[in-house]
């Protein structure tokens, strides 16, 4: 139970990766400010989280299940918090998927817009009301720079964050005139252990249906340049944490929250010509015709990333 004048945070999502990290952090605060809610479908998982918060919970951090792809479990969920009263509700839980779209089922679709569309409109439209009557409240959204701009053979992934970002961007109009904030968190890539598996496991795919030439460009191009990508300009789930926490912290915080300023210039691109040719065209060389030239500039940026550069990344402001 939270303390008089600690918030309420409840978190989505926080088995691993950076639900967890996000969780940890906030229940660690040294003012101890807030009362964290980690929640995850399966308690089972619960050990890594367990082991990173310490001291903290129990105390400042307690466990609910939640499976955000049911309506049920998400009204028990809520109506398992004292009073139905949450100030801030970070809805972090989300799946990828990753590949040719020919060999991706209609099915395998809708269970990623399940999670990471129909999951966050469960969960706000859960605790907005309650948010509406006190006129207070922060609802914060894990989104991603694929949400602002397409990336090839992310195509399902990047359409569910694009639809949560239109949502978004709709609600957040009616919420600031009941007092209510609402925030997204836009990381580029993040090193976490379901990425590092998703990358392994579709490596070693066969991809029935899809022709030859698409899947030597997932394979032995798109696969290549992601790699060089995320070791360049990777972030860790410390990093989001940090920047979340800077966010929800913030007297004025911003609507959109690019985690990676060296992402700006590239969606920028989407902005600066209305006709879309520049983005489309500039990432279709980079991949397909400089994809050596590429490949070295990455490795000179990962070299010339220092620490100080990572601590200017993670800063909203």
């Amino acid at each position: 139970m939270a303390n008089s004048g600690q918030k309420v945070v409840l978190i989505t999502g926080c088995s691993s990766g950076i639900g967890l990290r996000i969780a940890v952090t906030l229940a660690k605060d040294e003012k101890k400010r807030y009362h964290v809610i980690a929640t995850m479908r399966d308690l089972k998982k619960k050990d890594k989280l367990v082991e990173a918060a310490g001291d903290a919970y129990g105390k400042t951090l307690m466990l609910l299940p939640l499976d955000v792809c049911s309506d049920e479990s998400v009204r028990q969920c809520i109506n398992n918090v004292k009073d139905r009263h949450i100030d801030i509700l970070i809805n972090n839980a989300g799946v990828g998927l990753l590949g040719p779209v020919e060999s991706i089922s209609i099915e395998e679709m809708k269970k990623v817009f399940e999670t990471n569309f129909f999951g966050v409109v469960r969960m706000i439209k859960e605790v907005m009301p309650d948010m509406k009557k006190r006129r207070s409240g922060h609802i914060v959204v894990m989104s991603s720079v694929m949400g602002l701009q397409g990336v090839v053979f992310n195509d399902v992934y990047t359409a569910s964050k694009f639809a949560m970002e239109g949502f978004c961007e709709s609600m957040a109009v009616q919420l600031m005139k009941f007092n209510i904030r609402l925030s997204m968190i836009e990381p580029g890539p993040v090193h976490t252990e379901f990425e590092t598996k998703m990358m392994e496991d579709v490596a070693k795919m066969e991809y029935p249906g899809v022709d030859a030439d698409t899947v030597r460009y997932f394979k032995d191009v798109y696969l290549p340049s992601s790699i060089d990508i995320f070791e360049a300009m990777g972030q860790t789930p410390e990093d989001i944490a940090q920047c979340t926490k800077k966010v929800i912290e913030s007297n004025s915080p911003r609507f959109r929250n690019l985690t990676n300023s060296l992402y700006t210039p590239i969606v920028a691109l989407k902005y600066a010509d209305e006709t879309g040719g520049l983005s489309v065209n500039t990432f279709y060389n980079l991949l397909f015709n400089f994809g050596p030239l590429m490949h070295i500039t990455m490795s000179i940026l990962k070299c010339l990333t220092c620490s100080c550069l990572r601590r200017r990344t993670i800063s909203p402001n």
